[in-house]
């Protein structure tokens, strides 16, 4: 699926270690795990979402110690911020479109202290290329079908800027939605009938229709929908400026308002909207971006 309206060299997990009697911080580097016996399997990561400094990656970067929650933005957009007074960690979605090189985040914190910037890096990936022939219709759009489609554009644009109050738990590792074949990678170029098109913002899985769809992390729908290309659609809002989508589904059993415990059911899976068979596009948006989900989820 693709969604045209957004838009692993291992980063930093920053991980603090408290020092009895001090007001001092220990970062440790990139990736760093406890130690291991000869031949013992690594141990998973235990802060979600796993950092990947790639166009649509996510980085996990320390803001350090403060008494309240500090404000971190990617220029104006403000950014989910997670952790204690004695650290604090941002989370910043990187757009795909983003050109590899350096970048940076500001923060702000509380009383008269100076705005700081916090620098890092963005490496090079390359993605897939996917070639697929559709319906005509989905790709030369006809008068009528472009309007449709700016109309949905505007409204949907609207539920990407959602910023509420939920605060996510700070462990944000997420179930995957549906169980099944991941039929097409986050970032994939695809080219519909010849004509290339924006990557792919989510993950595809593979399954029959109706089977349910249930929620990844705990949260609130903030829309639903059937939509031109994304057909069957639901929002879901997990606070801090996280949502995830479900695209091409048969039905959905949720409505706007409704709060969800991870495993809730929400919908069922179906081949709505611009597909080529049945499956589930499952999308993560992070900051107003989309990234890749499969960095919340175990492999």
């Amino acid at each position: 699926m693709n969604l045209p309206l957004s838009d692993l060299s291992s980063a930093a997990l920053n991980r603090r270690s408290a020092v009895l009697g001090a007001l001092g911080l220990l970062a440790l580097p990139a990736g760093a795990a406890a130690p291991t016996k000869k031949n013992s399997k690594p141990q998973a990561p235990d802060v979600w979402p796993r950092a990947l400094l790639v166009p649509g990656g996510v980085a996990r970067l320390s803001l350090g110690p403060a008494a309240t929650r500090p404000k971190a933005f990617a220029g104006d957009v403000p950014l989910l911020v997670l952790g204690d007074p004695i650290e604090w960690t941002a989370l910043v979605g990187i757009p795909l479109a983003t050109p590899p090189g350096e970048a940076s985040i500001s923060v702000r914190a509380e009383g008269n202290k100076p705005e700081r910037q916090i620098a890092y890096t963005i490496a090079p990936k390359q993605y897939r290329e996917q070639r697929l022939t559709v319906a005509p219709r989905t790709v030369d759009l006809s008068p009528e079908d472009e309007a449709r489609y700016t109309k949905e554009r505007d409204h949907l644009t609207g539920v990407m800027a959602t910023l509420s109050d939920l605060r996510p738990d700070a462990a944000l590792q997420m179930r995957v939605p549906v169980p099944g074949r991941r039929s097409s990678s986050f970032g994939l170029r695809r080219v519909f009938n010849g004509q290339s098109r924006n990557p792919h913002s989510g993950m595809d899985i593979a399954a029959g229709t109706g089977t349910p769809v249930r929620a990844p992390l705990a949260g609130k729908v903030i829309d639903t929908g059937d939509y031109f290309f994304n057909g069957g659609t639901v929002w879901v809002d997990h606070g801090g400026g996280l949502l995830t989508m479900y695209c091409h589904l048969s039905r959905w059993d949720v409505k706007v308002g409704d709060v969800l415990k991870v495993g809730d059911p929400l919908a069922a899976v179906g081949a709505t909207g611009r597909v080529t068979g049945p499956h589930l596009h499952w999308g993560v948006m992070l900051n107003r971006t989309m990234v890749d989900p499969a960095l919340f989820v175990a492999s």
